[in-house]
């Protein structure tokens, strides 16, 4: 039987159209020359319905994570809505802690989105999951017509394998326990801000996503009796701790000196009347951990390059009304709060 030639997409001049969401001959050729050239793994080539793939060791359990990314600018200083969708499920499955094995990815694409940029965040994602030693085994793409989309939206399921005897969870934190950050806050939102905005600075504020299971690995591995991992995406680090707060029914005392914030990303906040505390980041972590730990988790931080500037910011204490306050450089205190709205939407 002839071969029935196909037309190789125009993938520097191209866009989507309806048929690549159709079901037929042009979402084959999409999926296979897009998506299936980047993610190219052994589970996503068999072009099953979903995969089928090896199970953990004996003891460990299954951690499952998922996320919809909406970022607008799609592409921003310091990464895109392609890595950022890659590290963000990553980073959900490792503070869980657990090993993260797999991803899945849906793609939500606008008629008329131009190919080029697919295939640069396409790109861009497998990079990424390459890079992090996670790759993209199953997925769906869906076309929505011209004006109902805002060009692409991605929804990204993490896989992970959770040791036997470990428990991290936002309900473990203790009165007395020291709670700890990685690194600079407020990077990821800013930069988007600044991007969206036009706004221009001494220097570029850049995203600081990125995929922390290797930082999570080497922390536990120092101090296996961290009790609570998270990282302050939306909300930013008043959001996680408030959240944290409730789920243990303490208070938090955070201290204002300690807490590390680029002087960049601070004038930014000033600039636009906003809090640090409040921006989201996508390539930190919350740790609390025993008082008597808190040295060993630090110094395992700074070990790792994701870590550098990790600090101890405040302390776990007993309080029914679970608030968390912040000792300020005048010598006061102020409440940290839940955000009342959505501060800086779409930005992860």
């Amino acid at each position: 039987m002839k071969k029935t030639y196909i037309r190789p997409l125009d993938l520097r001049h191209g866009s989507v159209d309806l048929s690549h969401g159709g079901g037929g001959r042009a979402m084959v050729q999409l999926i296979g020359e897009v998506f299936g050239r980047a993610f190219d793994n052994e589970w996503l080539r068999r072009g099953d319905d979903g995969a089928v793939l090896p199970a953990p060791a004996p003891g460990e359990r299954l951690v499952m994570a998922t996320d919809a990314h909406v970022v607008s600018p799609l592409f921003f200083p310091g990464g895109d809505i392609g890595c950022l969708c890659v590290h963000g499920t990553i980073n959900d499955v490792a503070v869980m802690g657990a090993r993260p094995l797999y991803l899945a990815a849906s793609f939500i694409l606008e008629e008329g989105f131009p190919l080029a940029e697919l295939a640069r965040i396409v790109a861009s994602m497998a990079a990424a999951a390459k890079a992090a030693g996670v790759p993209v085994v199953t997925g769906d793409t869906k076309v929505v017509e011209r004006g109902k989309g805002d060009g692409i939206f991605i929804t990204t399921t993490g896989l992970g394998a959770l040791p036997a005897g470990r428990e991290l969870s936002g309900a473990n934190a203790r009165p007395g326990d020291t709670v700890i950050v990685s690194g600079t806050l407020g990077d990821h939102g800013m930069a988007i801000m600044a991007r969206r905005e036009n706004l221009a600075f001494e220097s570029e504020i850049r995203s600081d996503t990125a995929a922390l299971h290797g930082l999570v690995a080497a922390a536990l591995a120092a101090v296996p009796q961290t009790r609570v991992l998270r990282d302050p995406t939306r909300g930013g680090l008043a959001a996680t701790l408030n959240e944290i707060a409730q789920q243990s029914g303490v208070g938090i005392v955070l201290d204002e000196a300690a807490i590390p914030v680029d002087p960049q990303v601070a004038a930014a906040c000033e600039f636009l009347g906003l809090d640090p505390l409040n921006i989201a980041n996508e390539g930190k972590l919350v740790a609390i951990c025993p008082a008597d730990a808190a040295d060993a988790l630090v110094a395992a931080l700074r070990a790792h390059p994701l870590g550098a500037r990790a600090a101890r910011i405040g302390e776990v204490i007993a309080d029914e009304h679970r608030f968390v306050q912040m000792k300020t450089a005048f010598g006061g205190r102020r409440m940290v709060d839940w955000l009342a709205g959505e501060q800086l939407p779409r930005i992860c």
